[in-house]
C-alpha cells in the first residue's frame, strides 16, 4: 500500500484558520533576479495593489512597472486546473500513477538515463531540492537541467574558474558604494530595473560616482552614463584582456594581491602585452570603439579602486561567454578589487530563482549543495540522502538533452515551469524531438502553453500566489515567497507533485515532506554535512545554521545572504573579505584565465 502525502490547504500566512477577514503578507517578486520584497494585502473578496516591501534589503520599497502590477496578474482565467493523459482529464492521482508507473518501466527497460528532467529557475528552491534529489539520488541519472543553462552557465563556469566555487562576491549595496560602476551586456534599466534604480539614485546622490555603459546597442541604460562604449559584438573579452594589458603597462596592478591569491599571473599579463603591445590603438582596432573613448575607459578603471562590474546576458550567451565573463573578473584579481566595500565583479542573474537552483544542483554538471561529481562528493551526498542509486557522472545539458530525446536515447522527459517549444533555440527541433519521446509529462500554469500539444501526461501546477518557498537572488539573498491564495481544482505545488511520483515509484521514506519548511530543513542540513568552513576542503554555499528552523520560524524568515552558519550567524554580505577563498584554489586563491581567440 502507498504512503500518500495529504494535499496541501494553503491559505495566506496572516489570514486566521476559517480564512476570514483581512490579511496581509509579504513574499517576493517572481519576474527577475532582482528579488525584490513585496507585500499584499485584502479582503476576501479583492487583493489591494502591491506595495514594495520597505524594509528588503534587494529594493528597500522600491518596485518596477512589472512588481507593481503583480495584483492584476491573479486570477483563474486560463489556469490548467485538471490533469489530463492524452489530452483528456482524469484525476490527478491517475495521473501522477501514469508518470511514476511510466518512469520505473522506462529505468527497467532502458537504463536511469534514458530519464530526464527539463526544469527552470521559475521553481522554488524545495521544488528544484526535491527534483534534484529524485534525479539524481534516486533515479540515478545526471540528466536534470534547466533553462538557467541558457543563461546563467558561462557565469557559474567563469566564477569555478576563478574561485573556485559558484560564487556571487558582492552586494547590491557595493553598486552604491562604488567610485566606478561599468555595465557590461546588460540593459538593466530594462531588465533589472530596480537594481538600476538604485544605481540611478545613488549617482544623483553623489557626483563622483561615475558610470560606463558597454554595449553594441545604445540602449536606455546609456541615458545616465558618463561612459558609452559602442563595442562590436561578441568583443568583450578582448576589450577587458586590453584593459589588463594597459594596467600592467601602466602601474595599474596590485602586485602584492597578485602575489599571493593568483595563479597564472605571468603567463597571462605576458600575453596580453603580447597581444595588445599597443593597448589602447590595439584595443580600439579590435573592438571598433574610438581610441579617445578607449583611452577614457582605461583612464577611468586605472584611477578608481572602488569599481563594479556589473555583467549579463549580453556576455553570458556566446560561444565563449565563460571567457568573457573570466576577462572582466582578471581584471578585478589582478588590481585586487574584491572583497571589499564597493568592488568586484557582478553577475546579475536572470530568472528569479536561477541562483536557488544552483544551490541545490539544478544544473546537470552539478551534485547539490555546490558540490561537483567528485568520488568525494558523490559518496558524501549519497550517504546523506541515504541512496544506493546515486549519479555518478554529469548528465546532459539542455541542447544536447533534447538532441537525445529527438535520437531516442532519452525515452521519457519531465518538463516543469518552462516552455521549452517557446524559449528554446531550434523549435522545429524541439517539437520533432517531443513528437518521437514515448513519454512526456508536463507540469504547467496555463492551459494555452504550446509544449502541453506534445503532452502525454499533464499536471496542474501552483502559480506565483499559490507558492510557498524560498528564492535566492543575484546576491546571495535568501528570500520567503509566501503562498496567499488557495489553489483551485487539482492544482498543487510542484513539491507535492514530485515527491507524490517519487513515492509511487517506491521512494516513500526519502520523499515524506510534510511541507516545504521539512524539504527547506533537509536542503539547509546537506549545505554543511561535512563542510568544515574556513579550513581545508570547505564548501562556499553553507546555510547550515536555517536546518534548525521550526515551522514557525521559516514561515517568518526573513532575507539573509549566505553563507549563513556559526561562523556567520547573521549572513554573509560579500564573500572573500579575507582574501581565503575555496579549493581547488585554497592556497594561490584566483585563477587568471589566458587569452583565447582573435575575432
Amino acid at each position: 500500500m502507498r504512503k500518500s502525502i495529504p494535499s496541501v490547504d494553503i491559505t495566506p500566512s496572516a489570514i486566521a484558520e476559517t480564512g476570514a477577514g483581512p490579511w496581509q503578507t509579504s513574499t517576493t517578486c517572481p519576474y527577475c533576479g532582482v528579488g525584490c520584497g513585496v507585500d499584499l494585502s485584502g479582503t476576501d473578496e479583492s487583493i489591494n495593489p502591491v506595495k514594495g516591501t520597505q524594509d528588503h534589503p534587494a529594493n528597500q520599497g522600491r518596485l518596477c512597472v512589472k512588481g507593481s502590477a503583480l495584483h492584476e496578474t491573479l486570477g483563474m482565467e486560463g489556469r490548467l486546473q485538471r490533469a489530463l493523459i492524452d489530452q483528456q482529464p482524469v484525476a490527478l492521482g491517475q495521473a501522477l500513477d501514469r508518470v511514476a508507473d511510466g518512469f520505473r518501466q522506462t529505468i527497467d527497460e532502458h537504463g536511469p538515463d534514458a530519464v530526464a528532467f527539463y526544469v527552470s529557475g521559475q521553481l522554488l528552491t524545495e521544488d528544484y531540492y526535491v527534483a534534484n534529489k529524485l534525479m539524481k539520488g534516486f533515479i540515478g541519472s545526471g540528466n536534470i537541467d534547466t533553462n538557467s543553462r541558457l543563461c546563467m552557465s558561462s557565469a557559474v563556469a567563469a566564477y569555478k574558474r576563478a574561485f573556485g566555487s559558484d560564487s556571487v562576491p558582492c552586494s547590491y549595496e557595493d553598486i552604491e558604494l562604488a567610485d566606478l560602476v561599468i555595465l557590461v551586456g546588460s540593459n538593466a534599466a530594462w531588465t533589472h530595473p530596480v537594481a538600476y534604480q538604485r544605481l540611478s539614485h545613488a549617482k544623483q546622490q553623489r557626483s563622483g560616482l561615475l558610470t560606463v555603459v558597454i554595449d553594441p546597442r545604445q540602449t536606455a541604460t546609456c541615458d545616465e552614463a558618463d561612459l558609452y562604449l559602442d563595442i562590436d559584438p561578441g568583443t568583450d573579452a578582448f576589450l577587458f584582456n586590453g584593459l589588463l594589458a594597459y594596467l600592467a603597462q601602466n602601474n595599474g596592478l596590485d602586485k602584492d594581491f597578485i602575489r599571493h591569491h593568483t595563479e597564472n599571473a605571468e603567463q597571462t599579463l605576458a600575453q596580453v602585452c603580447l597581444e595588445f603591445p599597443d593597448p589602447i590603438k590595439d584595443t580600439a582596432r579590435t573592438t571598433g570603439v574610438a581610441e579617445a573613448n578607449i583611452a577614457r575607459f582605461f583612464e577611468l578603471y586605472a584611477q578608481h579602486q572602488r569599481t563594479v562590474t556589473l555583467y549579463s546576458q549580453g556576455v553570458n550567451q556566446s560561444t565563449t561567454g565563460v571567457d568573457k565573463c573570466n576577462s572582466i573578473i582578471n581584471c578585478h584579481l589582478a588590481t585586487g578589487r574584491i572583497g571589499a566595500p564597493g568592488m568586484g565583479p557582478f553577475s546579475m542573474t536572470g530568472q528569479p530563482n536561477a541562483m536557488g537552483g544552483r544551490e541545490v544542483g539544478g544544473l546537470s554538471n552539478q551534485l547539490a549543495a555546490h558540490m561537483d561529481f567528485t568520488p568525494e562528493s558523490i559518496d558524501r551526498v549519497g550517504r546523506f540522502w541515504n541512496s544506493r542509486r546515486m549519479a555518478t557522472q554529469p548528465g546532459m545539458k539542455a541542447v544536447d538533452l533534447f538532441k537525445a530525446v529527438e535520437s531516442g536515447q532519452i525515452k521519457a522527459i519531465w518538463i516543469m515551469a518552462t516552455n521549452p517549444v517557446v524559449s528554446l533555440p531550434d523549435t522545429e527541433q524541439i517539437e520533432r524531438a517531443l513528437k518521437a519521446c514515448p513519454l512526456v509529462v508536463v507540469s504547467e500554469c496555463f492551459e494555452d502553453a504550446e509544449t502541453l500539444d506534445y503532452a502525454d501526461v499533464v499536471l496542474p501546477a501552483a502559480g506565483w500566489s499559490e507558492k510557498d518557498g524560498t528564492v535566492t537572488n543575484s546576491e546571495r539573498c535568501i528570500s520567503r515567497q509566501r503562498a496567499f491564495t488557495k489553489p483551485e481544482g487539482d492544482i498543487q505545488p510542484d513539491w507535492w507533485l514530485i515527491s507524490q511520483v517519487a513515492q509511487r515509484m517506491g521512494y516513500q521514506d526519502a520523499f515524506n515532506y510534510a511541507s516545504p519548511a521539512d524539504i527547506f530543513r533537509e536542503h539547509a542540513a546537506l549545505s554543511g554535512f561535512e563542510n568544515l568552513h574556513g579550513q581545508p576542503g570547505a564548501r562556499d554555499f553553507d546555510i547550515s545554521l536555517l536546518a534548525s528552523l521550526d515551522d514557525d520560524a521559516y514561515r517568518a524568515l526573513k532575507p539573509v545572504q549566505w553563507p549563513i552558519n556559526s561562523a556567520h550567524p547573521l549572513g554573509t554580505p560579500r564573500l572573500f573579505t579575507d582574501q581565503r577563498f575555496l579549493p581547488p584554489r585554497a592556497k594561490r586563491a584566483l585563477s587568471v584565465s589566458p587569452l583565447k581567440n582573435r575575432p
